[in-house]
């Protein structure tokens, strides 16, 4: 499993620090000079997706790791990126190329922070044409809605259920994840791994023993939960606390509501530069519209 490359709303989040991100930045759709609402890769980002790659040839040509045979990746523009960058120009059996499956469910914890909204589905298969979108995946994102954030309970709800239609639809042995922090610790808990978090462009290899079992009910999704954040920049956070924004003005005890930036979700534009030029990408439709100069991230967005 992959986790994808820097992307702008973490070094947004470094740059407005934790407590303002959390409570204001993330609910909004970017800054003057940047867009964070599903969230592209930064240029450190991209690097960081061609240093997986370039360990990938190296692993291949010289310690003969096997190859993945099936390719999963989370249908947030951060991971679609990732997932092109690390794969392309491998030296790839033909009967097993690196035609991904989008997956709703692989994406990040479903939360209030616009960074977790993804683009619609004819967004993704223009940008990215040869992928295969999986057929569960609406034209428009019907799980965000910037108000209610699933629990923890509910991702892992969730995750079992990918992992399940993956591993009772798939009888490949090597498979590819390109996805989340959150969710690939979500995946991790499900699976009773130990607790383990990476950085953006880390990987983690997982051995899974598969077991068919009898078919039961299927389990509840656990209720979403409303979370409070600020109509303003806040003056802090608790961190003790789960919803600790210390807010401003008139409106000091925070708000449920959203803070409406947009007109549409009917088409995104990105906020990165153009791709590399690599089959499965289509860079030449995304207009460039920021100047962003963050540092580099240190933190997420869950």
């Amino acid at each position: 499993m992959g986790r994808h490359g820097e992307g702008y709303h973490n070094a947004a989040q470094t740059y407005y620090g934790t407590p303002a991100w959390n409570c204001y930045w993330a609910e909004v759709d970017g800054n003057a000079t940047a867009s964070w609402d599903d969230a592209d890769l930064t240029p450190n980002g991209v690097a960081q997706a061609q240093i997986a790659n370039d360990f990938w040839r190296h692993e291949i040509a010289v310690q003969h790791i096997p190859f993945p045979q099936s390719y999963y990746t989370s249908p947030l523009t951060r991971c679609l990126r990732t997932a092109n960058i690390t794969f392309f120009g491998l030296d790839l059996p033909a009967y097993y190329p690196f035609v991904p499956t989008v997956r709703e469910l692989l994406r990040e914890s479903i939360s209030i922070h616009t960074c977790d909204h993804r683009s619609n589905r004819t967004y993704i298969h223009e940008r990215f044409p040869t992928y295969h979108i999986d057929p569960d995946l609406t034209e428009t994102d019907e799980l965000w809605n910037g108000v209610t954030a699933e629990t923890t309970a509910a991702q892992d709800a969730r995750s079992k259920r990918v992992l399940d239609s993956v591993f009772s639809t798939d009888d490949h042995t090597w498979v590819s994840f390109t996805s989340h922090s959150g969710e690939i610790g979500s995946i991790l808990r499900v699976l009773g791994h130990r607790s383990f978090s990476l950085n953006t462009g880390a990987v983690i290899p997982v051995l899974v023993k598969a077991q068919f079992l009898p078919s039961g009910p299927a389990p509840a999704s656990p209720p979403y939960t409303t979370s409070t954040h600020c109509a303003a920049p806040p003056v802090t956070s608790i961190a003790t606390l789960d919803q600790g924004c210390v807010c401003s003005g008139t409106a000091s005890a925070g708000i449920t509501t959203r803070i409406d930036t947009t007109t549409s979700s009917a088409v995104h534009t990105p906020s990165a530069g153009t791709g590399p030029a690599v089959p499965g990408y289509n860079s030449t439709r995304n207009a460039l519209h920021h100047t962003a100069s963050f540092p580099r991230a240190t933190s997420t967005c869950l």
